[in-house]
C-alpha cells in the first residue's frame, strides 16, 4: 500500500510536469530501524510522480535515531536536509523545495532579495526544529530551504521534533518553530523570508550590505504597505480604476497566514488562512500588481509628494499615495522573563506547541475568545490549564465559556495581573501573579505560559506622522482617510472597530477608492 495515495500522486504529477533539472531524494537511514522503511516507501512514491525524480538509499545510522531525507539537484547536495518523514503540513515544504530548484514556486523571492541571500556570509549550517501539526513553521522551512538553495554556504537541516526527541531534548525545544544557526538560537516563531535573511545578515554579515540608494522600481501611482486582506484589497481596487499600484509587504496574507479554518467569509463556506493567503496573491497577479514581499519599512516620509518608502533590504519606494496597512501582531505581555522564555515554555500559539506540553500543567494568560479557545485546546492534552484574566470577568462569548466550563481540569483565576514569567535558565517554570482583588501575589508552577491577549497595531514606523490612540491605531476619517493628503490606512492598523477580515477587506476597498477619488480631484498628482 503506497503512503501517498493516487489521487495525489497524480496532483504532484500536474505539479511537476515543467521540472527540467534532475532531483534525487537521498535517504540515510539504519535499515533495522522501520521508520528508515517507512522513509524510503515515502521516498519512492513521491519519486514516482516525475521522471526527473530518483531515489538513493544508504544504510547506515543518522546521528538522530531517525531516517533523513536530503535534497539533492543534478548530482549536487542542496543543504536541504529532513529529519523524519515531511509529512503533515512539512509534506508542502517538500513540494516547493523540488520545484524551488527548477527554478519555479511562487515562494521564490525577487532580483533584489535574491542578491541580499546570494550576498550573506557563510559557512552556516541552519538546525529548524517543526513539529507537523504546525501551521507557521512551514513558511520558516520554505524560506530557508530558499535560502539554502540560492547560497550555497548556508544548508538547512528541518527536524520534526517528535521523531527526533532526543536531538530536541538537547537543544531544549519547547516550541516551533525554532531555529538554530551554527549552534547558537538566531529565531523564534513565525517569520518572512526578509527577516531571516536579516537576521543571517546581522548574525553572519555579508559581503555587501547594500547601498542606502539601492535600485526600487518607481513609476507606481500608489503603494500600497502589507499585504493582508486590507492590503490585497485596496491593490486590486486601485489596479481596476488603471492606477500601477505596487504592494511591500512581509509576507502576503500577514496575519491571516496564522489561521486554521475561515467560516465567517461571505460567500464561502470553508477555507484555511494558507489557502486564503495563497488566494489573494493569485488575485493580484492577475492585475499585474507589482509585490515587494519579504520586507520591511524602516523609513517612511508621508508629508508632501512623493511619498518615500525606505525597506530593510536598502530599496527606497516611491509614490504619489501610500495605502497603509500594515495590520497587527500577537500583544506581548511585557513583564520580567516573557522575552527571555519565548520558545522555551512561554508561547502564542496552541496547535503549533500545545503537543509539546502534553501532560503538563500550562497557563492560558487572557480570558478573552482566543484565550478560552486555547484552553478548551490544551485542556484536551494537559494536565491542568490554569486561565488567568486581568478583568473580574471572563470576556470570550458565552458558547466558549460553557465548552471550558465542561473540563474537570481547568482553574479560572479573575482579576489577576500575571507581574512575571519564572524559569530556571532553560525552561519555564512559572508565573508570578497577583490578586488585582486583595493585592496578594502568588507564585503558580506552570511548564508552559500561553499569551492570549490579543493584537498589537503595526504602526510605529509611522507613529510620528500620523495621528494614532491610545492603543497605537491609526486615526482615519470614515474615508480611511489620515491627516496627511495622500496617505490612507486601512484594516487591524487603524481605529476600525472590529477586527474581521471582511471587515479589512471592506475598509481596503474604501481606502482604495478614497485614493482614487483624490487623484482624479488633483488632490495627489498623478
Amino acid at each position: 500500500m503506497s503512503i501517498i495515495d493516487k489521487d495525489l500522486q497524480s496532483q504532484l504529477k500536474n505539479y511537476f510536469a515543467g521540472l527540467t533539472r534532475g532531483v534525487t531524494l537521498l535517504v540515510t537511514g539504519d535499515p533495522s530501524n522501520p521508520k528508515r522503511g517507512e522513509m524510503e516507501e515515502f521516498a519512492r512514491d513521491f519519486a514516482a510522480c516525475s521522471d526527473l525524480i530518483s531515489v538513493q538509499v544508504e544504510d547506515s545510522p543518522t546521528d538522530f535515531g531517525a531516517p533523513v531525507l536530503a535534497l539533492w539537484r543534478e548530482g549536487i547536495p542542496t543543504g536541504i536536509e529532513f529529519v523524519g518523514v515531511p509529512g503533515g503540513h512539512e509534506f508542502s515544504s517538500l513540494i516547493l523545495a523540488v520545484l524551488n530548484a527548477n527554478g519555479m514556486g511562487k515562494n521564490l523571492p525577487d532580483e533584489a532579495t535574491e542578491n541580499r541571500i546570494k550576498r550573506l556570509s557563510g559557512p552556516v549550517d541552519i538546525i529548524t526544529f517543526v513539529s507537523l501539526t504546525c501551521t507557521i513553521c512551514p513558511d520558516v522551512v520554505q524560506a530557508l530551504n530558499v535560502i539554502s538553495l540560492l547560497n550555497p554556504g548556508i544548508s538547512n537541516r528541518v527536524v520534526d521534533g517528535a521523531a527526533a526527541p532526543d536531538l530536541a531534548k538537547e537543544y531544549n525545544v519547547n516550541g516551533v518553530p525554532v531555529v538554530y544557526a551554527n549552534g547558537e538560537m538566531l529565531h523564534v516563531g513565525q517569520g518572512t523570508l526578509g527577516e531571516l535573511v536579516g537576521k543571517l545578515e546581522s548574525k553572519f554579515g555579508s559581503t555587501s550590505a547594500g547601498s542606502d540608494s539601492e535600485a526600487a522600481p518607481l513609476g507606481f501611482d500608489a503603494l500600497v504597505v502589507g499585504g493582508g486582506p486590507a492590503g490585497a484589497a485596496a491593490s486590486v481596487y486601485m489596479a481596476r480604476k488603471g492606477m500601477k499600484v505596487g504592494v511591500v509587504a512581509g509576507r502576503i496574507g500577514g496575519q491571516v497566514k496564522d489561521t486554521t479554518d475561515i467560516e465567517n467569509l461571505i460567500s464561502v463556506p470553508l477555507t484555511t488562512g494558507t489557502q486564503l493567503a495563497s488566494d489573494l496573491r493569485t488575485l493580484m497577479d492577475s492585475y499585474g500588481i507589482s509585490l515587494f514581499d519579504g520586507r520591511q519599512i524602516k523609513e517612511a516620509k508621508l508629508d508632501g509628494f512623493p511619498k518615500r518608502l525606505k525597506t530593510d533590504s536598502g530599496e527606497t519606494f516611491e509614490a504619489p499615495a501610500v495605502i497603509i496597512a500594515t495590520g497587527a501582531s500577537w500583544r506581548k505581555l511585557n513583564i520580567p522573563g516573557e522575552s527571555e522564555y519565548i520558545g522555551r515554555g512561554v508561547a502564542f500559539c496552541t496547535h503549533c506547541d500545545g503537543p509539546f506540553f502534553a501532560g503538563k500543567r500550562v497557563a492560558v494568560v487572557g480570558g478573552g475568545n482566543s484565550g478560552i479557545e486555547a484552553a478548551i485546546d490544551l485542556a484536551e492534552i494537559c494536565e491542568h490549564v490554569d486561565v488567568f484574566e486581568f478583568l473580574d470577568t471572563l470576556k470570550a462569548d458565552e458558547v466558549l465559556q460553557k465548552k471550558l466550563a465542561s473540563f474537570s481540569n481547568v482553574s479560572i483565576h479573575l482579576s489577576s495581573a500575571v507581574k512575571e514569567i519564572k524559569g530556571n535558565g532553560s525552561n519555564v517554570t512559572g508565573i508570578s501573579v497577583t490578586d488585582r482583588t486583595t493585592g496578594e501575589s502568588k507564585d503558580y508552577e506552570e511548564a508552559g505560559v500561553f499569551v492570549q491577549i490579543g493584537l498589537t497595531p503595526n504602526s510605529g514606523v509611522f507613529a510620528d506622522q500620523l495621528e494614532t490612540n491610545k492603543a497605537g491605531e491609526i486615526v482615519t476619517d470614515l474615508t480611511c482617510r489620515t491627516k496627511l493628503p495622500g496617505v490612507y490606512a486601512a484594516g487591524d492598523v487603524t481605529d476600525v472597530p472590529y477586527k474581521q477580515i471582511v471587515i479589512a477587506m471592506g475598509e481596503g476597498a474604501k481606502a482604495a477608492l478614497s485614493a482614487s477619488d483624490d487623484r482624479m480631484r488633483g488632490v495627489t498628482p498623478s
